[in-house]
């Protein structure tokens, strides 16, 4: 079986794209062979800045013979149908085989299609791919109509085997395929040949060529803690950065070169950015007081003077980088330091959305809500509101316009310099926290309450306006901020009755729900009856004042109890609570299933009252869990759907409702009476703990009905010929379901 070995030569490939395009060229590649007849034993796709090469091995020489038997028409049909079938078929009439069916003589054709030499099919599906290869970004040059990320040089293709290496004959747009391909385009440019993937692995390691990304990433990251290690320092590892340099270079050559003094005393996140973002030099750090000190650079060629005139020239175009940095840092903290309101005054003309108003607006409503939630986190409700307050005033500084991605954490170094609480300032770079499922969850007090309201204050502005996450499509990140909402809750647990303030976050919205932004009347007059608040008030109020207006007279209460009222003029904006409130369920199941709590096991516990305290419901879901897991509880399903099923048939049947009477006298046998007992001992036990919030024991207690349940079913027929006895024991069956359904909807249950 022959080895097949491609190798396609451009111009520098964006290392951002190396990846993408070998995991292409491997499946484009393997599958077209593999669709064609060819298997194979294994492949490997390598990817540097100038090349794609993918190495399979143990393809087999040719492509089967396959027969395939097609079915015709009848025998005797009209002509043009029998012609039509031998043309598909590539036949003649006297190759057509009678047989006779259930339906008549009818027509079938053998057709057997020859095995093809590999080189044939490898020339035809690499064509194929290098003419449709999916470059997120393609060209032409010269008049070629061929498009590729960069100018495409050569094309390597060879079958080898134990006797030879055998070109893949293939031209396209006049570049014609062979075995040769170039070394490093500095240090050795001159073409060589290869005769297999070993031979050019190592022709090229000579050349000056690492082929395999990995051991690029490898060879920097040793060679780089080396350097910093002798100089009593340490490498800030960064493995995206990592992967990106190792997409730059082809022998990668690490140097360490230093930063100017004046430059030292910058905050290390900004040094680490700067140099990061536009020069992708490595941070070095000391360990002893945190600082970076110096940086790592990747060249791409070994040079006379070990890299001098490099380091050279790096550290001259560093330095003026962070003269800049130095720059936007020492004026961003003269403004700070003098007057911080200038900055969160300038939000006011930054539009954050032009259906929900400018940044300004949207800080007033997080911090009327920061000082809102302060009842459940446990915060200051006034620093709540202070750090709200500020904890986006870097958005406007000078160094977050330069660097987006230091927002918030600017903003900390921003407000401690302003003589502002510490714990008000590190507010500003945990707000925006979790940013994702693995990013860490921000525990204090002040910053989980700030978080909460920037999540819960963009998540119903949406809602309000209708931009809702459609399939895969979520452009404002909703489905991110509702997953941070749970995860603080949880995280912090946190008693927090969602719907409530979800409705207190949304009902500025809803004062300002018609076509031209003002309250429609009958929302007005009930408004002003609900809050005493002059109604006349409400147009033109901008939804943050709205909000503060409704914190001040205290009347979340009132308007909460509105939204609630079906018959109110604001019922609509009650199902809009409800339907985001069904949201946060969705992403709850999401992150609970990846825990591995079951879906059916969390709609058990949304059915139930108080479905919006998420902390709750995921201590339900996880205590039934617990109890489904064991034998005992999985019967117990059983047995209470078995009992709900005959006592919904009955209740069906008869129109009544059994629900009350059952007597324990009438009890004619021991498992009977038995289960009267266990149910009433049951019910002794789960109430109290569930009013104590205390669900594995009410679980535990449920699951103890699970015996005596069993034991009733095997000895007890309960739609008896004896009336009373039928209805005191389809009673019996209405206390099953009561006492099992005041733990958990038993009915969502699957299985």
């Amino acid at each position: 079986m022959p080895d097949l070995l491609i190798e396609l030569f451009s111009e520098e490939i964006p290392a951002r794209m190396q990846t993408r395009a070998g995991d292409d060229l491997k499946k484009r590649i393997t599958d077209g062979l593999v669709e064609a007849g060819l298997t194979y034993a294994g492949a490997g796709a390598f990817t540097t800045p100038r090349r794609l090469t993918l190495a399979i091995e143990g393809l087999l020489a040719e492509s089967p013979t396959v027969r395939e038997e097609r079915k015709g028409p009848k025998v005797g049909a009209p002509d043009k149908a029998i012609e039509g079938f031998l043309r598909g078929a590539g036949l003649t009439r006297d190759q057509l085989e009678e047989r006779d069916t259930p339906k008549g003589a009818v027509y079938f054709a053998t057709i057997e299609k020859p095995g093809r030499p590999a080189s044939e099919i490898v020339a035809e599906v690499l064509e194929t791919t290098i003419r449709n290869f999916p470059w997120p970004k393609s060209m032409r040059w010269g008049t070629s109509s061929l498009r590729w990320v960069r100018p495409l040089h050569s094309i390597l293709s060879i079958l080898t085997d134990e006797t030879a290496a055998q070109v893949v004959p293939l031209e396209i747009e006049g570049i014609t395929s062979g075995d040769s391909t170039r070394g490093h385009r500095f240090m050795a440019p001159d073409v060589f040949t290869v005769t297999s993937f070993e031979d050019y692995e190592a022709k090229l390691k000579r050349a000056n060529v690492m082929l395999n990304p990995a051991e690029r990433a490898e060879h920097i990251r040793n060679d780089a803690q080396n350097l910093a290690f002798a100089a009593g320092l340490e490498m800030v590892e960064d493995n995206g950065l990592l992967a990106e340099v190792a997409g730059l270079v082809e022998w990668p050559v690490v140097l360490m070169g230093e930063i100017g003094a004046e430059f030292l005393e910058l905050p290390p996140e900004v040094l680490q950015t700067s140099m990061k973002e536009h020069q992708k030099f490595f941070s070095v750090r000391n360990p002893k007081t945190g600082r970076i000190e110096r940086f790592i650079t990747v060249a791409n060629r070994e040079t006379a003077d070990n890299g001098a005139t490099i380091l050279a020239g790096n550290q001259k175009v560093l330095s003026a980088r962070l003269a800049d940095a130095k720059f936007f840092w020492e004026n961003d903290l003269r403004v700070a330091r003098s007057d911080l309101s200038s900055w969160t005054d300038a939000l006011e003309n930054v539009t954050f959305h032009n259906k929900l108003g400018s940044q300004g607006d949207r800080i007033r409503r997080i911090a009327t809500l920061s000082r809102e939630l302060a009842e459940v986190t446990g915060a200051d409700a006034d620093l709540a509101g202070r750090a709200a307050d500020l904890a986006k005033a870097d958005l406007s500084s000078e160094m977050v316009y330069e660097f987006p991605e230091l927002q918030g954490l600017m903003g900390r170094y921003y407000i401690e310099a302003a003589g502002e609480d510490a714990a008000v300032a590190a507010v500003a770079e945990e707000h925006y926290s979790p940013l994702g499922p693995s990013d860490d969850v921000p525990t204090a007090q002040l910053s989980a309450t700030v978080a909460l309201a920037d999540k819960l204050d963009t998540l119903t502005g949406f809602w309000a306006i209708d931009e809702k996450p459609t399939g895969s499509k979520d452009p404002f990140a909703l489905r991110r901020a509702a997953l941070g909402v749970i995860r603080l809750v949880m995280e912090n647990d946190l008693r927090l009755p969602l719907a409530e303030f979800a409705a207190r976050a949304f009902f500025p919205h809803a004062l300002k729900r018609d076509a031209n932004g003002e309250t429609p009347e009958e929302k007005r007059a009930e408004y002003s009856r609900i809050t005493g608040i002059d109604a006349d008030k409400l147009p033109g109020l901008e939804l943050a004042a709205m909000t503060s207006m409704i914190a001040e007279h205290g009347v979340f209460g009132a308007l909460w109890n509105t939204l609630k009222d079906k018959n109110s003029s604001f019922r609509e904006d009650a199902d809009t609570i409800t339907d985001l409130v069904a949201f946060f369920h969705d992403r709850l199941k999401v992150f609970l299933r990846d825990q591995g709590i079951r879906h059916d096991v969390i709609d058990a516990c949304i059915a139930m009252e108080g479905n919006d305290d998420l902390n709750l419901l995921v201590k339900r879901a996880r205590a039934l869990g617990s109890v489904l897991a064991t034998e005992d509880g999985e019967n117990l399903v059983q047995g209470f759907k078995r009992a709900n099923n005959i006592l919904t048939q009955a209740e069906e049947k008869d129109g009544v409702e059994y629900s009350y009477g059952a007597d324990a006298k009438y009890a004619e046998t021991d498992s009977e009476r038995a289960l009267f007992a266990a149910l009433n001992g049951a019910e002794a036990a789960i109430a109290p703990a569930l009013e104590k919030e205390d669900f594995p024991a009410a679980m535990a207690a449920m699951a103890g009905l699970r015996a005596p349940i069993d034991a009733f079913f095997e000895e007890v027929q309960v739609n008896t010929d004896n009336e009373v006895l039928r209805r005191n024991r389809l009673n019996l069956l209405s206390q099953i379901r009561t006492i099992c359904s005041s733990v958990a909807d038993l009915t969502r249950i699957e299985g």
